[in-house]
C-alpha cells in the first residue's frame, strides 16, 4: 500500500458506518458505535468479526488492522475495571496498545436494511420478503416465501447447506413431514417473538438460542402444528451479515473523495463457543422405545 497516498481517518470511516448503520436505531439497552479509538487516526485496513474475543483482537494486531467492527459489544454491561486481570480489561488494553480502533454495529445492524435478517432470508432464498413485526420505524425480522412447499425436514436440510457448519447443528421442532412455505427469521436470538410468528402466519420460524419452556409453550400453543421451529445456531445465523456489512461500507467508503482505497476482510476465526456434541438425535421421537426391562 502506498504510504504517500492520503488516508481515510477513523472519523471518515465512522461517518460511512453510521450513515449505513444509524446508532440511534439501536435498542435503549445496547452499546453501540465507537468503543476505542482516536478519530483522527488514519485507517488503512479493517477486520470484520462477529466478537470482540482476545483472539480475534490478536488477529486484528497481527494483520494490522487500524479498525475492528464487530457485531456483538464488548462492554454490553458496565465495567468498573479494565485491568488485564480480566478479559474485558485484557481486550481493551490490547486495543489500544496496539492503536486498533473498536466500532459495534448490534442492534442497529439488525433493524438495516439490508441486515443480520435480512441477509438471512436472502440465504434461505426467501421472496416477498416484509418485516416479521415493527417498533417505531424499524422492521424486526423478517417473513418471506419459498420458491415451493417443502417438507419441514427438506427445509431444515437446506438451513443447515446454507448456513455455516456448527458444532451444535440445526435443532427442529415439529412433524418432519410436516408441510412448509412460508418462513419467518430472526438472526441471533428471537423466542421473544412467538406472537409475531403466529401472527405472521408462518409455516416455521427459524432464529437461535431457543429455550425449553418458551419452546415447549410454543409448541403447545400450535398444537402439533404450525409454526414450527428451527434453532440454527447464534453465530451461524448473524455470522452471514459480516460479509455485506464489509461489502457496504467499503462501497460507501468509495465516494470519499481523495482518499486512497482500504484493505478489509472477515475475520478467520469462528467465534462460535460451541466445540463438540454426544448423543445427539439419541432421543428422537420417530425412533421406537427401548425395552424398560424387569420383573412385572
Amino acid at each position: 500500500m502506498d504510504d504517500l497516498a492520503p488516508t481515510l481517518s477513523l472519523r471518515d470511516v465512522v461517518a460511512a458506518l453510521e450513515s449505513l448503520y444509524p446508532l440511534e436505531n439501536a435498542a435503549d439497552w445496547d452499546r453501540v458505535g465507537l468503543v476505542v479509538g482516536d478519530l483522527d487516526q488514519p485507517v488503512r485496513r479493517v477486520l470484520f468479526a462477529l466478537d470482540p474475543t482476545l483472539a480475534v483482537i490478536d488477529e486484528a494486531r497481527e494483520w494490522g488492522a487500524d479498525l475492528l467492527v464487530t457485531h456483538h459489544p464488548l462492554l454490553l454491561r458496565g465495567v468498573h475495571s479494565v485491568a488485564t486481570s480480566s478479559a474485558k480489561g485484557a481486550s481493551v488494553t490490547a486495543l489500544v496498545r496496539a492503536a486498533v480502533a473498536l466500532w459495534v454495529g448490534h442492534t442497529n445492524a439488525d433493524v438495516a436494511d439490508p441486515g443480520v435478517s435480512t441477509v438471512l432470508a436472502d440465504a434461505l432464498g426467501l421472496t416477498d420478503q416484509r418485516p416479521l413485526s415493527t417498533e417505531g420505524a424499524n422492521a424486526i425480522g423478517r417473513v418471506g416465501e419459498l420458491a415451493m412447499s417443502v417438507s419441514l425436514a427438506d427445509f431444515a436440510a437446506a438451513v443447515a447447506a446454507a448456513l455455516p457448519d456448527t458444532a451444535g447443528g440445526i435443532r427442529v421442532s415439529g412433524d418432519p413431514d410436516g408441510v412448509v412455505r412460508t418462513v419467518a427469521v430472526m438472526g441471533g436470538s428471537g423466542d421473544d417473538r412467538f406472537d409475531d410468528v403466529r401472527a405472521s402466519g408462518a409455516d416455521v420460524y427459524v432464529t437461535a438460542d431457543l429455550r425449553h419452556h418458551p419452546v415447549l409453550e410454543a409448541r403447545e400453543e400450535a398444537r402439533g402444528g404450525t409454526p414450527y421451529l428451527v434453532d440454527a445456531g447464534h453465530w451461524a445465523t448473524e455470522s452471514l451479515w459480516l460479509a455485506s456489512g464489509r461489502e457496504r461500507l467499503m462501497t460507501a467508503l468509495e465516494q470519499v473523495p481523495g482518499a486512497t482505497r482500504v484493505e478489509s476482510r472477515v475475520s478467520a476465526i469462528r467465534t462460535e463457543p460451541w466445540t463438540f456434541v454426544v448423543g445427539a438425535n439419541a432421543a428422537r421421537v420417530d425412533r421406537a422405545a427401548p425395552e424398560t426391562g424387569g420383573v412385572s
